[in-house]
């Protein structure tokens, strides 16, 4: 097991060093110069290149590529190119809406997605079994930004009781208000992983229920379900569990699409923000974090995998 671990470990970091190079090369090709930015509409180009000569924008890219990576390795994520504040510090302060917002969305979809993607499993051929299959095909379909818009105007407009846009200017300090701030976003994208995972959720029961140790156990006298819920379970947490890496990436993307929708100060609208500014070390570092976080995740996923599974110890 530790040398499985250190195999993919060695991969993650692998993984991290081409996504450094990949993100960096693809920032370049960005039009728009942030020299300009900073200089505006009435900057010279003597003064446009002397910003460009301040901010090390004039080294070859392999110089400003090894100086972004040395720092990275030492903990620092660079400063931003047009407040000049540290970007590992923004990121930190973009989490505590980020992170709250991606696990109320993680527990949403889970909540919705087992259970239920059980039932419609058990319930194959019966009018409730159809219903959730259909149900969970039509929402996964459904763009996150419309059933944002939706559930705004439902909860919000009409029922009154959530907000719509926004997040408490003291954050956290407001424990309720913020968390109400969180409840729709989180429940948007909630909704449409959850559909997603269902579907996965169906297939893998199914497969468990068709096995000879469920069907051997249903013969002894157990009831499908009893049957089901006694042996086969496992087999399918551990499907569950490697869907899980995927819907992650799911809700990082989703958390940008949303924040935006919602107005919410977290890490995705700030990575629109820093795009559009072209501010490309905050950029860098954004992509980075949320690209190793990714990966991070596959890798755990795939520990635990081993771990639970002994079919996979064995090979």
């Amino acid at each position: 097991m530790i040398r499985y671990a250190l195999t993919r470990a060695a991969l993650l970091l692998v993984g991290l060093f081409v996504a450094s190079v990949l993100i960096f090369l693809s920032l370049r090709v960005l039009p728009g110069d942030v020299a300009q930015l900073i200089a505006g509409s009435e900057g010279t180009p003597a003064q446009v290149a002397a910003i460009r000569e301040s901010l090390g924008l004039n080294e070859p890219a392999i110089t400003q590529y090894f100086g972004w990576i040395g720092g990275v390795l030492t903990g620092d994520l660079g400063s931003s190119l047009l407040t000049g504040s540290s970007v590992a510090t923004e990121l930190a302060q973009k989490a505590q809406v980020t992170v709250p917002l991606g696990i109320l969305a993680l527990t949403i979809a889970l909540i919705i997605s087992v259970p239920l993607g059980v039932l419609s499993a058990l319930r194959r051929g019966r009018p409730g079994g159809t219903a959730l299959s259909v149900a969970s095909q039509a929402l996964a379909a459904v763009p996150v930004v419309w059933a944002g818009m939706m559930l705004v105007v439902v909860f919000a407009v009409w029922l009154g009781w959530l907000p719509a846009q926004g997040f408490p200017r003291d954050g956290w300090a407001e424990p309720g208000a913020a968390l109400r701030a969180l409840i729709l976003p989180a429940l948007t994208i909630g909704v449409v992983e959850g559909a997603m995972l269902l579907r996965f959720v169906r297939s893998a029961t199914l497969q468990a229920i068709g096995q000879d140790y469920v069907r051997t156990a249903a013969a002894k006298g157990l009831t499908r379900t009893t049957a089901l819920l006694r042996h086969g379970l496992p087999n399918v947490g551990l499907s569950v569990i490697t869907v899980l890496g995927l819907q992650v990436a799911g809700i990082v993307v989703g958390a940008v699409v949303i924040e935006q929708l919602f107005t919410l100060p977290g890490i995705g609208r700030m990575l629109v923000t820093d795009v559009g500014n072209r501010d490309l070390p905050k950029v860098q570092g954004e992509l980075l974090v949320l690209t190793g976080f990714v990966l991070l995740v596959g890798f755990l996923v795939d520990l635990l995998h081993r771990l639970i599974d002994p079919r996979q110890r064995e090979s």
